[in-house]
């Protein structure tokens, strides 16, 4: 499913559970939203996915929302790259940003 960045600006109490900045080829980044338990491609008004060309100008495009934790997706070609067979590997998935658990008060 997809989600503009107007659709997100009319959410109210909007929260972003999990933000991944997918690493895409050519220097190039797309945002997969978890909401509600729901992932979602940020994409414009005809349904085109956005691309960002770093993933700090993507950060800076959500920064006004409340995002729970924020994670840069690389998938590997590894094994293309070195000439095996094309294998399903995990894509490397490294943490840029975590909130912190708040403890409730008794």
């Amino acid at each position: 499913m997809r989600i503009t960045l107007e659709e997100l600006r009319d959410s109210n109490d909007l929260v972003i559970e999990l933000l991944e900045i997918i690493s895409l080829e050519g220097q190039h980044y797309m945002a997969r939203l978890t909401l509600d338990r729901r992932e979602l491609l940020l994409s414009d008004k005809q349904g085109v996915t956005s691309l960002f060309r770093s993933a700090w100008q993507l950060q800076v495009t959500l920064a006004a929302f409340r995002v729970r934790e924020t994670q840069v997706v690389h998938p590997s070609a590894y094994h293309e790259m070195v000439g095996m067979e094309p294998a399903e590997i995990e894509p490397l998935r490294i943490r840029v940003q975590r909130e912190k658990a708040q403890r409730e008060k008794p």
